[in-house]
């Protein structure tokens, strides 16, 4: 059985996320900067499930030479899931943006995904069974005001993914690219993106889920044949769905 990456598995989401893997009896790799989390969570899951194997991996993804090394360190394992949750947002007008926040912010949210997404293709295009999934956000398909440059980082992981998932359809190839779009999220997301150090979501947050919820719909993506699964806007429900771009196909002959 191969292993299922998850990068930002130190908070929510992503530390959700593997705790459900492991349930299913997954062996993981788990990377994120904070080594004393991903070695909570680490023990945390053999506690409960001591035959699986947890490699855990401290990297800053934000840094290029750091995501090409992350990548070449997983060559002895046998892959079959990588999941590019790492990410963050920023909340304020474009004029007023933190420019050395806002950088790194593209550098990970964008560059590093890419990346990792474009090594993995490359290894296991013809994998039966294996899957990319990166994480998106509702703001990824609608603008948030007051979060323009994080909404359209994460447009470009919408349309990248979901348009990776069509070449790789058009093509025949074994491995399914897809996409989560959570909306709000209890999390460090908030905090961080506001940079202080404690947010409530009761109360100041209208309508949100748990990470351990947004970490259920990600087993639903992961068992789905669809590509993109999305929170509704207006809902809140968690809905399952194929590309919602429009997609002109290619240009060259």
């Amino acid at each position: 059985m191969g292993y299922t990456v998850i990068t930002g598995a130190s908070s929510g989401i992503g530390y959700e996320t593997a705790l459900a893997f492991a349930a299913r009896g997954k062996h993981l790799i788990l990377a994120a900067r904070r080594l004393d989390k991903l070695q909570e969570l680490k023990q945390t899951i053999l506690d409960q499930y001591p035959h699986l194997k947890v490699v855990v991996q401290s990297v800053d993804l934000t840094k290029a030479q750091d995501v090409s090394s992350f990548y070449e360190s997983l060559a002895g394992y046998e892959l079959d899931t990588f999941i590019n949750n790492a990410g963050f947002g920023h909340f304020g007008s474009i004029g007023e943006q933190d420019l050395r926040k806002i950088g790194d912010m593209l550098h990970l949210n964008i560059e590093a995904l890419t990346i990792l997404s474009t090594l993995f293709v490359r290894d296991y295009e013809q994998v039966e069974g294996a899957q990319l999934i990166n994480i998106s956000s509702r703001a990824g398909y609608t603008v948030v005001g007051n979060a323009v440059t994080y909404s359209a980082t994460k447009f470009y992981v919408s349309a990248f993914t979901e348009g990776l998932a069509l070449e790789l359809k058009e093509k025949g190839a074994k491995l399914q690219a897809k996409v989560l779009a959570p909306a709000a999220t209890e999390s460090e997301f908030a905090q961080h993106s506001l940079g202080v150090d404690q947010f409530e979501y009761e109360g100041n947050i209208k309508r949100y889920h748990t990470s351990k919820e947004m970490a259920a719909c990600m087993l639903e993506l992961y068992d789905s044949s669809k590509t993109v699964g999305i929170v509704d806007g207006k809902t809140f429900e968690f809905e399952l769905k194929d590309p919602i771009f429009s997609h002109a196909g290619t240009s060259m002959k």
